[in-house]
C-alpha cells in the first residue's frame, strides 16, 4: 500500500477531489496548512496596508491506495492540481506497512 500526500493550492481542492472521485478513489483526508517553497511567501493587502507573509496557505491531501493504483493517483492529482505557475505544490509517495479499519477489524487493502 502507498500513502500519497499532495500539497496543493486551496482553490484546486474541488477539482482534485472530483478528479480522484472520477478515477474511483474513495476516502481522502484534507488538512489546511501553511508553508512556503521557492516562492518564499507572498505579498498581501490587509485594511489597505501591504505586508509580506512568509507562509502561503495550502491544502494537504492524504490518500492510501493499493500499490497498483499509486501511479494513476499521482497522475490524476498532478493533472488536476497543475496551473503551470510557481507554488503548484508537491506530491509524496510513501510505503504503508499496515492499515486497520477500526470498526470491523479488516486489515491492509481490505481496510482501505
Amino acid at each position: 500500500m502507498k500513502l500519497i500526500m499532495a500539497i496543493i493550492k486551496p482553490f484546486k481542492l474541488d477539482e482534485v477531489r472530483d478528479a480522484l472521485t472520477s478515477a474511483g478513489i474513495e476516502g481522502l483526508s484534507i488538512t489546511e496548512i501553511k508553508g512556503y517553497g521557492r516562492q518564499k511567501g507572498q505579498t498581501e493587502i490587509y485594511r489597505g496596508a501591504e505586508y509580506t507573509t512568509n507562509m502561503v496557505p495550502k491544502v494537504k491531501l492524504e490518500v492510501v491506495v493499493p500499490d497498483k493504483l499509486a501511479g494513476r493517483v499521482v497522475e490524476v492529482i498532478e493533472g488536476a492540481a497543475r496551473t503551470g505557475n510557481i507554488g503548484d505544490g508537491k506530491i509524496f509517495v510513501l510505503d504503508v506497512a499496515q492499515a486497520v479499519r477500526i470498526r470491523t477489524g479488516e486489515q491492509n487493502e481490505m481496510a482501505i
